[in-house]
Formats: structure tokens, sequence, C-alpha cells
């Protein structure tokens, strides 16, 4: 796993979504599970994590449908699907792809404020206060999430914007970009997909594999630079 520097770089492709499928209960699992290795890892300078989560667009044509309507916001140009295929029940697919955008935005403010690994705090918090079984999947639930860990709400609704204006939304233009393949890596299109230095797991992941990936590779870069610590180092992340 080829980079240039000491540091891991990963990226969990996943969804704010808890009713979704089997593969969300995985998810819900693994974030709940790797949190405190990852952030561990991150605290240390030992590798830098980045979530993502897919979105889709509606074609010109249909935007006025009531399905596209039910699962986008900004009109049509980032969605996700409605879970229960019901556009009058439950909740709605832009429902999903407005907390998807706040959580990519907490992320971009935990990094701003020097605290990259508050949005491991934030997914699990969300998950556990705000389930959509429980009927607590909402703005106001996750503004109290926020709010309990010490994050700008101002500057996280100013990172999301207007999602019913005719305009495009940086954040979630720059998934869609991310979600097209470059180099070896092929498109994300299954969830969760973990990408370790450009290397893409797709479906089912569980801690003890993705956590030797990491651990194989930093040991690795510090037997190449540090060799008379790595072995106390990589011990200590083990533990």
């Amino acid at each position: 796993m080829p980079h240039p520097d000491e540091r891991v770089e990963y990226e969990l492709w996943t969804n704010s979504n808890d009713e979704c499928s089997p593969r969300c209960g995985e998810q819900v699992a693994f974030v709940r599970s790797f949190r405190g290795h990852a952030q561990i890892l991150e605290r240390g300078g030992y590798a830098r994590f980045t979530p993502h989560y897919i979105t889709w667009y509606c074609p010109e044509a249909f935007r006025l449908t009531r399905q596209c309507q039910s699962q986008c916001i900004n009109h049509g140009r980032y969605c996700a699907p409605d879970r229960e295929e019901d556009f009058g029940e439950g909740y709605e697919g832009k429902q999903v792809v407005v907390e998807n955008l706040r959580q990519l935005c907490v992320h971009r403010v935990a990094n701003e404020s020097g605290l990259p690994w508050a949005w491991w705090d934030f997914a699990m918090d969300y998950k556990l206060r705000c389930s959509m079984k429980e009927k607590k999947y909402s703005k106001a639930c996750a503004e109290e999430v926020v709010a309990s860990l010490g994050l700008s709400l101002e500057k996280v609704l100013a990172c999301m914007g207007d999602p019913d204006a005719d305009a495009d939304n940086a954040v979630l233009s720059k998934e869609q970009e991310d979600q097209i393949g470059r180099g070896s890596r092929g498109d994300v299109t299954i969830l969760p997909t973990l990408v370790i230095n450009d290397v893409q797991y797709r479906g089912f992941i569980k801690v003890s594999s993705e956590l030797s990936i990491i651990l194989a590779y930093l040991l690795f870069r510090y037997q190449a630079f540090c060799p008379q610590h790595n072995e106390v180092t990589i011990l200590e992340l083990n533990n």
C-alpha cells in the first residue's frame, strides 16, 4: 500500500440511515467497535480518517416527479433512496441526504477545530440517540448531539448551506466526484466501503481485519523511519 508519508490515510463510505438493510446494522456495529481504535490512531498522528456518503442525482426531466422531490435536495442534485419505497410513509430519502450532509460538515468543523476524531463520537451518539427505529431521526436530535460535543452549530449549518436552493452544494458535489474511481481504485458503489491508502475493501468489514491492515502498514513505515521504536509503538496501538 504505497503512500508518500508516515500516516495511513483511510476512508469509510457509510450512511446515516440505520434501517436500510442488514448492511446498516453492520455499519453501526463497525463504528461502535472501531471508534476507540480510530481515535487513538488519529490523536497520535498515525492515521488520517475521512468519512464519505454516497448520493446520486435525479435526471433533469424527472426532477418534478414525486420520487425525486421525496428523495432529493437542491432540486434533484443529491438524492438517497426512500427506505420503505413508499413516498407517503416514514422517513424520506431527502432527510437521509440532509443528515449525511450534516455528518460531513461535522467532520469538517471538527477538523478545523483540531478535533478530527470527534466525528466518531458524533456518528456513534447520533446512532444511539437519534435512531429511525425510535422515531428520533431528526434535525433537532442531531443538533443536540453537535452541541453536546462542544462543536460550533453555527459553523456546521454554514457548511451545510440551503438544501432547498436551486444550486450546487460544494460539499455534496465533492462527494459525488470522489465516488468516481481513479487510478487503480474503482467507483464506490457498495456500502460500506473502506479505502485504505487507495486500496478498496467492499461489503462486510470487521474491526480485526481493518485494524490489522492499518497496523501492518504502520509497522512497515516505522521499520523504515525509526526501527528502534517500532515495536513499542505498534504494541501500544494494538492494546
